[in-house]
């Protein structure tokens, strides 16, 4: 069974893993709103200048890969109206919209905002009206805050925010039944200290400008907010009194408490003291009223008499109708009740796991559903069978009252480290919130599906991968849970430091202390040593045989902060609420024995000879209860590391990244560049360019090239999404994201190569990193299909890269060998055929925008939404009926600022002619060796070299290589002499056909060669195929026949196998026949023919290998 939060007993990772009220003055907000787009959008204006300008990044693209699992969800919703249409917030990535049921999901808001999102409004009365809260209402110990509210009115392709950042955390967001523009916000404010942003506030001209309407004091926030189904002045709310600290969490307070407003919330009375109801503290609140009766009111309450309590008089009066410890446990992340819209008597809960009551909420039955920690549901007003519910696998959908439900394949995944492995290529792990840890492959042919991921141990901490032998592997999750996992054997063994549980217990009470996350780190010098963090640093050299401590207590370890969490109502005893642990560790790579280690509470120590002297080498200004989050030991100076820090937990969000250079003797801060609000998780530093740094904060990825002295967003498309860890492996930049799963910068030599001279020169090109001739696209695959979503891959080949001072220059580029031989060229012109596709189409846009303009559409942002639904399909060939033209050639981008282009490793391909089908055409994949490119741009040239790499699990010989190349060359050079015939065929006959039609005294002899003509094409190629299964109707000619070897002996690197010669032998010379045949009726009879058109006053025909008409349909000719 799932357990709270992720809380799980031993024995279920061993199962999983080896089975794999006052009224205030109006206050208007629009300032806030203003602030917020600022700090989103740009998050550069608000900090000091870049040191290069975007465009030098304009090539770099992030590549998600997944995981396709969902992480937490606590905000869902979808509309009466649209039956098919549902939301979803994620608890780091923003606003997902499904609307085909939950089938396919697809994020919304990416452009405009992300992170935590606590609650969605969707109006009934006009559903593209979306009102969306942001920050999470379950206060996790690592909560991440929100930035206000925000609004689309065009179903989510556009929104504006709101204002309201300040509230930090919003529990729900309702909108008027009839009215969108009036709302209501329960906020809770902040999660870490008093503020006077929270209670409920309405807006009545949607979102302009906000009141707040029920407040209490500066640390209570309303928890829940209801709106009587059928009178929309009538208004529910419950206030909780809570807040979190680094060490402990609070739940309750004399400001919690129920209100009720008949009035739409001007005026509020507390009902909390009514009959029924529990007396003493109370802590949260959830809140239910029956649509099908609103005097009947449900409300689950955390109180020392907690559980459900029911009004059947709209809450005047109340009975306690359920105290199971079931519906009340971990009330502070729970607590949330909801009414079936038809039936009195039928209520749901959504706990630990999803139950619902059919007798008032007396008793409560368990509802299987997808994923355990249930947090909110949203039930359709006009059909109870349809719902959808949110928990700590994301969101489901169900249509039959929850007997089934909808997959949750989105990639949310909430990570808090990633791990990189020795496989080729490289696979990425880490431990994801609420699921297992997991390690997938970088990249996978036909691209990186679930299937390709597999449990790890451990879901809050660590994954270390052996260097040495990567299918071994180390995860670690709280409570000082380790695991250690065999993956070719399939075995699992515990081996933690201390394996005693503290659950339930104060930290100040164990033996040792670890944190949720505590930190796991093999050594760089000797795979067979493996640290972990509790309040001392523990080493094994028997993985996990047996553990020796060799540090002392390197924490504060003040006693305020070892004490019990949770309270005053409910205990909440977890190990994410232990303090003064060790947070962070890190070993030189240079030096064996030198290790820094960092702690919760603040402190950094340093270690120069294995453990057994440790010096306290905390910068002065740190502060105190600085959580050091990561600390990275530099590639090339043993004195030199980088500390990101963070503050956020005690209500600082400002940036802290630290930096020694005189092994922590002195620190220098170094965040120029950095959001003042931004605040940071991790730092790490390029093994390959000194000085190159990236830093991973709560909304995206940075970059500095000066060693810290300044910094520059290199977030590019990635969301908006906290950035937990990074790793650079193999030239790539990877990102552990907390709420959108992994992504990937693929090849960061520019970044390797950039100066400051680079932009100011018309043209540069950056030397490619050496490529492996492995093809990702792999061999035969489905379309790509957005209800079983898959990682992307990378681009095949090399990567080039270059720079651009202006756009729309004429590049070239030029493939050379080693020895300077040109293999292919490639141009940023269109060929013939797509410009004049492009010149049509321009020339239609033209026309309908006139018209648009005509009809007093003038608004650009209308216009080009207009136009871009008009010509969605315009270009896409695959979609056009047959003949198709050829393959265009890949074009060289000419845009400013950097370009990228991929060169997939192959020579030139046969040519292809108009409606080709079923003849394969690829060139052969050039061998291992040097290569060079060449790019030239207004006159001007420059060269690199690179290397293409065999791949490493390839056991070829050179030999056997070099004959499959030849092999492929012959193929490709036989069928491309084919497809010239054919082309030549094709123009010889439109020639006839146009020239005997106005000379009948020439029609015979024309006929008579056309018919020759036709026998030859016949004899190579089956004309009737237009479709991919024509062949099982029309049979296939000796070029597709023999073509088909292409695929056949390009699998894999190996020798072509001698049934490969065997067909090629048979096929090949009935293809020559034809080409001889052609060649001679060209030269013996074309004569006569000409001769005869001449007489007749006809243009005469002279071959070419030109196409002139396109074939018909009805004959293929």
């Amino acid at each position: 069974m799932k357990h709270p939060c992720g809380v799980r007993p031993l024995r279920a990772y061993v199962v999983v893993l080896l089975a794999t009220l006052r009224r205030p003055n109006p206050v208007s907000v629009r300032s806030l709103s203003f602030a917020a787009v600022v700090l989103l959008l740009v998050p550069a204006r608000s900090a000091p200048a870049q040191a290069y300008d975007s465009t030098v990044f304009a090539g770099l693209t992030w590549r998600e890969i997944g995981i396709f699992r969902g992480g937490r969800s606590v905000a869902v919703a979808g509309s009466a109206a649209r039956p098919n249409e549902y939301w979803f917030g994620t608890t780091g990535g923003g606003v997902f919209k499904s609307t085909d049921g939950g089938n396919t999901w697809l994020p919304v808001t990416d452009k405009y905002f992300g992170g935590t999102i606590g609650a969605i409004g969707v109006s009934e009365s006009n559903p593209d009206v979306v009102y969306v809260g942001t920050g999470e209402f379950p206060i996790r110990g690592n909560v991440s805050h929100g930035d206000g509210v925000w609004k689309t009115t065009d179903g989510g392709k556009t929104w504006t925010s709101l204002g309201l950042a300040e509230t930090q955390q919003i529990a729900r967001v309702r909108v008027h039944p009839t009215n969108p523009d009036i709302v209501y916000v329960a906020a809770q404010g902040h999660a870490f200290g008093p503020n006077p942003e929270r209670g409920v506030y309405k807006t009545s001209d949607g979102g302009k400008t906000w009141n707040k309407v029920l407040f209490r004091n500066d640390s209570t926030g309303a928890a829940d907010l209801i709106l009587d189904p059928t009178n929309p002045n009538v208004l529910y709310a419950g206030l909780w009194q809570a807040q979190r600290r680094p060490w402990t969490l609070v739940s309750g307070g004399a400001g919690s408490g129920l209100f009720k407003s008949t009035d739409a919330g001007e005026h509020w009375t507390e009902l909390t003291k009514n009959p029924g109801l529990p007396t003493g503290l109370w802590g949260n609140i959830g809140i239910a009223v029956s649509p099908a009766k609103p005097a009947r009111v449900w409300a689950l309450i955390e109180a020392d008499s907690g559980g459900v309590y029911r009004s059947d008089d709209s809450g005047s009066t109340w009975r306690y109708v359920n105290s199971e410890h079931k519906l009340r446990e971990r009330a502070w992340y729970y607590s949330k009740i909801f009414a079936d819209p038809k039936d009195t008597n039928t209520v749901w809960a959504p706990e630990v796991n999803l139950f619902k009551s059919t007798d008032g909420g007396v008793t409560f039955r368990h509802v299987i559903d997808p994923h355990g920690d249930n947090h909110d549901l949203w039930i359709a007003s006009n059909d109870a069978n349809r719902l959808i519910e949110g928990n700590d696998g994301g969101p489901n959908v169900s249509f039959n009252g929850g007997k089934t439900w909808t997959d949750q394949d989105v990639a949310t995944a909430q990570f808090y480290h990633v791990e990189t492995t020795n496989h080729f290529p490289y696979r990425v792990c880490g431990a994801q919130q609420d699921n297992s840890g997991v390690c997938g492959p970088s990249r996978w042919p036909g691209g990186i599906d679930r299937a390709q991921w597999y449990d790890v141990s451990g879901e809050s901490g660590y994954i270390q991968a052996r260097p040495d032998n990567p299918d071994i592997t180390f995860g670690g999750d709280n409570s000082g849970f380790l695991g250690r996992v065999d993956h070719k054997n399939n075995t699992f063994r515990l081996i933690s430091p201390w394996p005693d549980s503290p659950d339930g217990h104060a930290a100040a009470e164990g033996k040792y202390r670890f944190q949720w996350t505590a930190p796991l780190l093999i050594s760089p010098h000797d795979p067979h040593v493996l640290y972990i963090g509790g309040n001392v640093l523990f080493k094994t050299t028997n993985e996990g045989q047996s553990w020796t401590v060799v540090s002392p207590d390197l924490t504060r370890h003040d006693p305020t902060t070892l004490g019990p969490s949770g309270g005053p109502i409910t205990l909440d005893q977890t190990t994410a609420e232990y303090y003064g642990t060790i947070f962070a560790i890190a070993e030189s790579p240079r030096v064996k024995g030198l290790i820094w280690a960092g702690s919760d509470d603040g402190l950094i120590h340093l270690t120069r000879d294995g453990g057994k002297t440790w010096t306290d080498v905390t910068p002065k200004a740190i502060g105190d209860f600085t959580r050091v989050s990561i600390i990275e030991a530099s590639h090339y100076a043993p004195g030199t590391a980088y500390v990101a820090a963070n503050r956020y937990q005690l209500e600082d969000m400002a940036p802290y990244i630290w930096k020694t250079t005189d092994y922590g003797r002195s620190w220098t801060k170094i965040v120029k560049g950095l959001p003042a609000t931004e605040f940071v998780r991790v730092v790490r530093e390029d093994p390959v360019r000194r000085g190159l740094l990236f830093a991973g904060t709560e909304r995206g990825v940075w970059v500095s090239f000066d060693d810290g002295a300044s910094w520059g967003s290199l977030r590019r498309n990635l969301p908006i999404v906290p950035v937990h860890d990074l790793a650079v492996k193999q030239g790539d930049l990877v990102a552990a994201t907390h709420g959108r799963s992994f992504w990937i910068l693929d090849d960061i030599a520019p970044l390797r190569q950039l100066v400051k001279a680079t932009p100011r020169e018309a043209m540069h090109l950056f030397k490619p990193s050496d490529a492996y001739r492995v093809d990702w696209g792999g061999g035969f695959q489905l379309p790509g299909n957005d209800a079983h979503p898959v990682g992307k891959n990378p681009p095949s080949g090399a990567m080039i890269y270059y720079w651009l001072k202006d756009k729309d220059r004429r590049v070239t580029l030029d493939i050379l060998d080693g020895r300077g031989r040109l293999i292919r060229s490639f141009s940023s012109r269109q060929d013939s055929i797509t410009a004049a596709d492009s010149l049509k189409v321009d020339a239609v846009k033209k026309s309908r925008t006139d018209s648009l303009k005509q009809a007093g559409v003038t608004d650009s942002a209308k216009v080009d939404s207009i136009l871009g639904t008009l010509f969605a399909d315009t270009l896409k060939d695959e979609d056009k009926p047959w003949p198709r033209r050829p393959p265009a050639e890949p074009r060289a981008p000419n845009k400013q600022g950097l370009n990228m282009f991929a060169w997939n490793m192959k020579y030139a391909p046969a040519r292809s002619f108009w409606g080709i089908n079923g003849v394969a055409t690829d060139g052969p994949m050039a061998l291992p060796g040097r290569y060079q490119v060449r790019l030239t741009v207004g006159g001007r040239s420059a060269t690199q070299s690179f290397a293409l790499k065999l791949d490493p699990r390839s056991k070829v010989t050179p030999a056997d290589l070099q004959a499959q190349f030849a092999f492929l060359k012959q193929l490709r050079d036989t069928v491309n002499a084919v497809t010239n015939a054919i082309i030549t065929i094709r123009n010889v006959r439109a020639q006839l056909t146009d020239a005997a039609g106005g000379a009948p005294g020439a029609a015979d002899a024309a006929r008579t060669f056309i018919q020759k003509l036709d026998a030859i094409e016949d004899g190579l190629y089956q004309v009737h195929s237009q479709a991919d299964e024509d062949a099982l109707v029309y049979p296939p000619g000796p070029t597709e026949r023999l073509s088909s070897l292409i695929f056949a002996a390009s699998t894999t690197d190996a020798r072509p196998t001698a049934q490969m010669s065997d067909v090629f032998r048979l096929f090949a010379p009935q293809i020559q026949k034809q080409l001889v045949a052609l060649a001679d009726a060209l030269k013996s009879d074309l004569p006569a023919v000409n001769t005869a058109l001449k007489s007749a006053g006809a243009q005469t025909v002279r071959a070419r290998a030109v196409e002139l008409r396109l074939p018909s349909p009805a004959t293929g000719r």
